[in-house]
């Protein structure tokens, strides 16, 4: 059996008008795609098929959460996604997707396959950094927090914990 076949819109029987199908995305399918930034996802795609006489257009929209680790503390979250994707499908002599918003599928096609681009709406609207919101309001208690609050810049030692050396180095700016 062909991975990601539900995903897989047969268009010849169609009529031209509007179709909608919805998916509900969770990790098996970026699993198919031997993709592990996330730990977890519950995603709902609404997708607004257009069939016309010429060509297809796919409406995608996304929203809902993927678990990933947060790039500060290591820490797990369920980061809230939210993106839409349009793409126009054209039929030609072979297949091409070299431009973002446009793909050509051969004349003979009777099916098109919306997996890639579920996936790449998806990833695309996860933000590149990931920050825990508990980092951003100050409630995440974390040993990697506690490490790097200790190791930064700001953090100040007490005066008995200076090198006497670092000292001497001083008198000889301030004067």
């Amino acid at each position: 059996m062909r991975p990601l076949k539900e995903y897989d819109i047969s268009f010849t029987g169609l009529k031209p008008g509007d179709y909608q199908f919805d998916y509900l995305i969770d990790k098996k399918f970026f699993e198919a795609f031997d993709y592990d930034d996330y730990l977890d996802s519950n995603v709902d795609i609404k997708l607004d098929f257009v069939r016309k006489t010429n060509l297809l257009e796919l409406h995608l929209k996304a929203a809902g959460t993927v678990n990933v680790l947060c790039d500060v503390s290591a820490e797990p979250y369920d980061q809230p996604i939210k993106g839409d994707l349009d793409v126009v499908i054209k039929f030609g002599e072979e297949f091409n997707d070299d431009e973002a918003d446009l793909v050509i599928i051969p004349f003979g096609e009777s099916q098109i396959n919306v997996a890639q681009f579920i996936y790449e709406l998806i990833v695309l609207a996860t933000p590149v950094k990931r920050v825990h919101p508990g980092i951003e309001a100050g409630t995440l208690n974390s040993e990697v927090l506690d490490k790097l609050n200790e190791l930064s810049p700001g953090h100040h030692k007490s005066e008995e914990e200076t090198d006497p050396r670092w000292d001497a180095l001083k008198k000889l700016i301030n004067k």
